[in-house]
């Protein structure tokens, strides 16, 4: 008995980006072609993929570029897989209610048991259903910030790659640009084996993130916090992280209590002080690594750490990597060679 296809409604609205959106099409859509060259792809996909819209006829994309949908949301009484793509997220917070019907039609999907997917910001737009909230999610780093500003109720960890939650594993959320390369061989993997969703990372050069993203993320901390006195003091250290006991020097320059400048340097940052130092110097040693041939015990000492071995240990917590694997993978200098 031949199972039929599980239907993938992959969603496309102005606010999306179309790579994100033909590189899922085109990879789902592949199994009969990659059968031919890898007996580990079926020739029967699995998936039938339908780019949907919230109306009929195509749609112009975010870059202003048009693209045909297949159906209207209208047409769609049930679907297994709904994907929402990567969606470009001006402003302070996510602009909801521009999409009632859409919303209104997802979450009627999650109802009846469709596995949601998000990659990387089309997670704004399924949070809107509600179906996301208090379950683990992840998100583009550079959104992070924006997204819980919009939706408070949804906890993200933009580190990781690929989130799958839900009693059922209906919940499904990728991170940072990319990672849909994580979400599409996900869902391969989940429905066709792993050894096919390998064959298709072999054919497309697509990545598993199994280090997490947490090497991508800049450190970018929150200065619109309305908090002047602690406003001021990240100006300082801004440039002044390397010297010696900065988060003591930060509480003297402040004039406030100790535990008052803690307390308001945590609320307004969102880190404690010793943390948001860390953070700077592991910023900072990034940099120097990607552009500059100095060992890492020199970084080490350039960035504020006498001891090379707590440094590494401390860049490899933060960012998932050793300074070492961090200077293979993003050394600039061989990028341009």
């Amino acid at each position: 008995m031949t199972t039929a296809p599980l239907h993938i409604s992959l969603i496309a609205i102005p606010d999306a980006v179309l790579s994100t959106l033909s590189g899922i099409f085109d990879v789902l859509s592949s199994f009969g072609t990659l059968s031919a060259l890898d007996d580990a792809v079926p020739s029967v996909s699995p998936f039938r993929v339908e780019i949907v819209g919230a109306r009929e006829g195509p749609v112009d994309l975010a870059s202003g570029l048009p693209i045909p949908t297949h159906r209207s949301i209208g047409d769609i009484a049930a679907t297994d897989i709904v994907i929402v793509p990567s969606l470009l997220v001006p402003g302070e917070r996510w602009q909801a209610g521009r999409y009632p019907a859409l919303v209104e039609w997802l979450g009627a999907m999650h109802r009846q048991g469709t596995v949601l997917c998000s990659a990387c910001s089309g997670l704004f737009l399924l949070a809107e259903t509600g179906a996301f909230d208090d379950a683990p999610a992840t998100v583009h780093w550079g959104y992070a910030a924006k997204f819980r500003k919009s939706f408070p109720a949804v906890p993200v960890t933009p580190e990781r790659a690929l989130v799958v939650t839900g009693d059922r594993q209906q919940l499904i959320s990728s991170g940072a640009s990319t990672s849909w390369h994580d979400l599409v061989l996900h869902l391969v993997a989940r429905h066709a084996g792993p050894a096919a969703a390998l064959a298709m990372a072999h054919f497309y050069a697509l990545n598993w993130h199994r280090d997490g993203l947490a090497p991508y993320i800049v450190f970018t901390p929150p200065r619109d916090h309305g908090d002047a006195a602690i406003l001021e003091a990240q100006n300082w250290l801004a440039s002044h992280y390397s010297v010696a006991s900065p988060a003591e020097e930060m509480v003297k320059r402040s004039r406030l209590a100790q535990r008052t400048f803690k307390r308001r340097f945590s609320k307004a940052t969102g880190l404690a002080p010793v943390v948001y130092v860390q953070h700077l110097r592991v910023e900072e040693a990034k940099r120097q690594l990607e552009r500059t041939k100095a060992s890492i015990d020199e970084i080490s000492w350039k960035v504020g750490y006498e001891d090379p071995a707590f440094f590494r240990r401390l860049f490899k917590r933060i960012t998932g990597l050793t300074p070492g694997s961090y200077r293979r993978t993003f050394d600039l200098r061989v990028i341009a060679a």
